[in-house]
């Protein structure tokens, strides 16, 4: 009925609307961002894992803040989890979000900013103090119709900053958001990082305002990462070297509100680990990691850190891609990523939608090359995997993370947790 509607009703109407929400939300609920320092956080990857550890240092700072992200909304320490299944919600859901904050005492709100949410103007009648930009890389191509788009939609979060800009200048897409004017800018990289290629950034001719910070000496460890920064030393619990970015735009964060590095330090420190994200579930006789990568540079990635860390006797992948006609064209180039780097790789459900599951599976399958095993049922596909899994090998589950919800045909919702499936299965052949 939705997508009858979208086709008979003319766009402009959605726009009305889409404009109209946001606006009768901050009317309602008495503009709240013009009593916060909003930060917006952007980019493709990585947003949810930024926002967690902006919250932490400045809540180690002494801040009351107030975060919302795909995993949890959090006010003044309190917390509860986003069943949306929406980075960034619509219908009011954030200006009420935002007055709760206010009412709270928050010193701070920070948002999971996501281009669709800034496609249907969520992000309007909000006041952002701070944008930041994790990475870009394609994604939602079809949505918006291109990467260009997909690109200025991000773009527009930093159009409407004017005070501070926070950008990762190792990203190739760096120099087109190094334009947007603001009165400060601070920009961060990992110095002479072997695993990416060279970034040749350009800095504005406007404004002398600008910070710079790099990372150093990284140390990659089975239990975390280890690098440093101005002769300070940060120990992440997190996995991975693209956690180090992260950090980075956290601290930058940071250090724009008069937040020192030791501090910073001490607040990622902290940090266990981010729900859905790299988190393992299962550490012996084998190793079980649930991570959200839904996006082919995140899973490469994913995959590179977990063979670079644990050097896993075999490899075992369980993933699948999302539906509703979501990004079609990274279906195989997802199951070519896992045919690169994975042993074993078993293809099932995610998020179908009112699409045919089977046919999304058999379009992951087929990059894969004839190295993919199809299973519809995911409890059946996790099962599966913990099967054939033997001592020192790893399984990786992507695609949903925390996720609370599996969305099939007809709008429903079935209530779903990757993490306590592989803990239920794990108990039945123990």
């Amino acid at each position: 009925m939705k997508n009858i509607l979208k086709k008979l009703i003319p766009r402009f109407i959605f726009d009305w609307y889409h404009t109209a929400m946001p606006l009768l939300g901050a009317v309602v609920y008495f503009f709240p961002s013009r009593k916060l320092k909003v930060i917006g956080v952007t980019g493709t990857n990585g947003k949810t894992t930024t926002v967690n550890m902006i919250s932490n240092i400045l809540e180690e700072a002494g801040h009351k803040n107030a975060f919302l992200s795909s995993i949890k909304f959090q006010i003044a320490g309190k917390e509860h989890p986003n069943m949306l299944k929406m980075t960034m919600p619509g219908r009011m859901v954030v200006q009420n979000f935002l007055r709760k904050a206010v009412k709270e005492k928050c010193d701070y709100a920070i948002l999971e900013v996501s281009s669709e949410g800034i496609k249907q103007f969520r992000h309007l009648f909000i006041k952002f103090d701070t944008a930041v930009i994790t990475n870009l890389s394609p994604e939602h191509i079809e949505s918006h119709k291109g990467f260009e788009n997909y690109k200025k939609a991000k773009g527009k979060l930093f159009q409407a900053t004017k005070n501070t800009h926070i950008i990762n200048v190792d990203d190739e897409n760096s120099n087109y958001f190094l334009e947007f004017l603001s009165e400060k800018k601070y920009i961060y990289k990992i110095k002479n990082h072997s695993t990416h290629k060279e970034v040749k950034f350009i800095l504005p001719t406007t404004g002398k305002n600008i910070k710079f910070l790099e990372a150093e000496n990284l140390r990659v460890k089975s239990d975390g990462i280890n690098f440093e920064c101005q002769e300070v030393l940060f120990e992440l619990n997190l996995l991975g070297s693209f956690n180090i970015y992260n950090a980075l735009a956290a601290i930058s964060v940071g250090l724009s509100y008069g937040v020192d590095l030791e501090t910073s330090a001490k607040a990622l420190k902290k940090i266990k680990t981010i729900p859905g994200r790299m988190e393992e579930i299962i550490s012996q006789p084998f190793r079980v990691i649930v991570d959200y990568a839904v996006t082919p540079d995140a899973l490469k990635k994913l995959y590179e850190t977990l063979k670079e860390i644990f050097s896993p006797k075999k490899m075992i992948a369980v993933l699948g891609s999302c539906g509703g006609g979501r990004d079609k064209w990274k279906r195989p180039l997802l199951g070519e990523i896992a045919g690169k780097y994975c042993d074993n790789i078993i293809v099932t459900n995610e998020d179908p939608y009112d699409e045919d599951p089977m046919e999304i599976i058999n379009s992951v399958a087929r990059g894969a090359k004839g190295k993919a095993m199809a299973i519809l049922d995911r409890r059946e596909a996790i099962r599966k995997a913990l099967a054939t899994a033997g001592e020192n090998d790893l399984i990786v589950i992507t695609g949903k993370g925390c996720e609370p919800w599996m969305c099939v045909a007809g709008g429903k919702k079935i209530a779903w947790d990757d993490r306590q499936v592989v803990k239920e299965e794990f108990q039945k052949i123990n």
